[in-house]
């Protein structure tokens, strides 16, 4: 076991942060990882935020990805350059236009000591499609044929381009040891079934977990603390990774969490607030690592709740209204791309015409044609803890309201923390809703699907749509492109949609968000980490303290 004075912050290194938020981190990273031998090598994480289920089925966001890149495998993963590369699928072929064959990896087990088979990958699809959040991401999948143990056929209904994409999403689940119910010892669950999904509920699935991945779970404390070790029979013997014992915590606050990294008592921290990037840079013991991103930041504009936004002119005015090249040059410093589409640079669906549109006298001059020259009030919510850093997120907020106060339009805005925020978002509690999102295909199409498609609960779609916002004719083009397997009719089709979103305005686009991870020189965490914001801390090589040995 560690030497528990390692875990004891430095109160020199922490002077800048305040003392609530010092405490409250003390309490959170001063216990001791209970599984850690004397020599294991360590490797301590620090995340804004961590999940507070291990039902990797029951929230679809980076935090929960990231948990199952470390318990889980998938059947494929993209690579550092957005290509895809075997996981626990080996091979692939496409049988007929609309059926992928995988063959799958022979001789894994899960951490309960079940072999891995072709039933695990039909059991997991079913579930996935029964999951709220994913469920509309496996629309196109109507079937899945197991042809033996180490084969399995995957249907989709018609030809569809992106089906080995969402194999990146398909981590199996350990169909044996989620299948039945909870016994009497499981008090008011009695009878509950294992493979349950519930958004912030009780359930088997949501505090146990046998996955195929390099990590198993030893500690979990929801959306504080989750400890890990090494799964001894892992099967990817080709893993440079060294790390026994992965302890991660959730640090809300962006300069406790630079303390920290600064202080030595966490190695490795994400995000990386921009106000640190400099100091960061420069620090002779610290390696920084930045690049493009490709997560869309917007404001929904909730048609449902507010009347005025169901007229175009109130929503193109807001847009108007509101400057992204300021907030992005004066708040962010920067460290954001400027945007007026979903779809990043180098996807099918961007459009080079498509740029932002500031021009406050043509916003003024809409809202009297609407009718709203004395403007009107409504509600802004964000999470304080998601989009670049709590302050600055406050900013951004402040920076709207401040610009659409110009159009007589007044904010009233709210912050809360992440895990909070998500409660109070699926609700869609105020008239205004941030939302930050990456493509889950690598595609442009994902954005449309949740973010724009008219909200179905039985199919998934639109299960991000706080704008309320419905195009048939949109939707209907989407899923034209998504059976078109000709790329250049298909790249077109996509730029039509980004240009009916943009002509509709159903939300203000802010900006894409670069990314940035900061860790000890002694975390080679380049070769792991990517525009997904998923490193693969299974595979990451540390420099062994004194001590410490790997025990591989």
């Amino acid at each position: 076991m560690r030497d528990s004075n390692r875990f004891k912050f430095r109160l020199a290194a922490l002077s800048a942060a305040r003392p609530r938020l010092l405490s409250l981190l003390l309490l959170c990273v001063s216990a001791l990882p209970l599984t850690a031998r004397a020599d294991d090598v360590t490797l301590n994480v620090a995340y804004d935020t961590l999940p507070v289920s291990l039902d990797i089925h029951e929230q679809l966001s980076v935090g929960v990805l990231r948990l199952a890149h470390l318990a889980f495998d998938p059947l494929v993963r993209w690579d550092r350059h957005l290509g895809l590369e075997p996981r626990l699928a080996t091979a692939w072929e496409r049988v007929n236009d609309t059926t992928l064959r995988l063959h799958l990896r022979r001789g894994v087990h899960f951490h309960s000591g079940n072999l891995f088979t072709a039933r695990d990958v039909a059991w997991t699809v079913a579930r996935l499609k029964r999951s709220p959040d994913f469920k509309a991401i496996f629309a196109p999948i109507v079937g899945v044929t197991v042809v033996d143990d180490t084969t399995v056929d995957l249907h989709t209904r018609r030809p569809f381009p992106l089906l080995l994409n969402l194999a990146t999403y398909i981590f199996p689940l350990d169909s044996r040891f989620y299948s039945g119910q909870l016994p009497a010892e499981a008090g008011d669950r009695q009878g509950q079934d294992k493979a349950a999904i519930a958004k912030g509920g009780n359930t088997f699935a949501s505090r146990h977990l046998s996955g195929t991945g390099p990590f198993e779970i030893t500690r979990f404390q929801p959306g504080a603390r989750i400890e890990l070790t090494r799964f001894p029979d892992y099967w990817d013997h080709t893993s440079p990774g060294n790390v026994d014992h992965l302890s991660e915590v959730a640090i809300g606050e962006s300069a406790t969490r630079v303390a920290a990294l600064l202080a030595g008592d966490v190695d490795f921290i994400a995000p990386v607030p921009t106000t640190a990037l400099t100091r960061l840079e420069h620090n002779p013991g610290i390696d920084l690592v930045t690049m493009p991103g490709v997560r869309i930041t917007l404001l929904q504009l909730n048609q449902r709740r507010v009347p005025a936004f169901r007229d175009r002119r109130v929503r193109l005015a807001m847009n108007y209204a509101v400057d992204q090249r300021a907030i992005a040059k004066h708040l962010l410093e920067g460290f954001v791309t400027p945007a007026a589409q979903m779809s990043p640079e180098g996807y099918a669906g961007h459009d080079d015409q498509l740029t932002p549109r500031y021009d406050l006298a043509k916003a003024r001059r809409l809202m009297r044609e609407a009718g709203y020259a004395d403007g009107f009030e409504v509600t802004l919510m964000a999470p304080n803890n998601r989009y670049v850093n709590d302050a600055q997120t406050a900013q951004v907020a402040l920076a709207v309201a401040a610009m659409l106060a110009k159009i007589h339009i007044r904010v009233e805005f709210k912050t809360l923390p992440k895990n909070q925020y998500w409660t109070e978002y699926d609700r869609r509690a105020a008239d205004i809703m941030m939302m930050g999102w990456y493509s889950d295909t690598g595609d442009s199409a994902n954005f449309f699907e949740y973010l724009t498609f008219c909200p179905d609960s039985r199919s998934g779609t639109g299960q991000y749509n706080a704008s309320e916002y419905c195009n048939p004719e949109l939707d209907s083009l989407i899923a034209l492109a998504n059976s078109e397997t000709d790329m250049r009719r298909r790249t077109s089709m996509l730029r039509q949609a980004e240009a009916m979103v943009y002509a509709d305005a159903p939300f203000i686009p802010l900006y894409w968000q670069n990314l940035a991870w900061a860790a000890s020189d002694r975390v080679a965490i380049e070769p792991v980490l990517n525009v997904m914001n998923m490193p693969y801390l299974g595979d990451v090589v540390v420099t062994p303290r004194a001590g410490e040995t790997h025990s591989r």
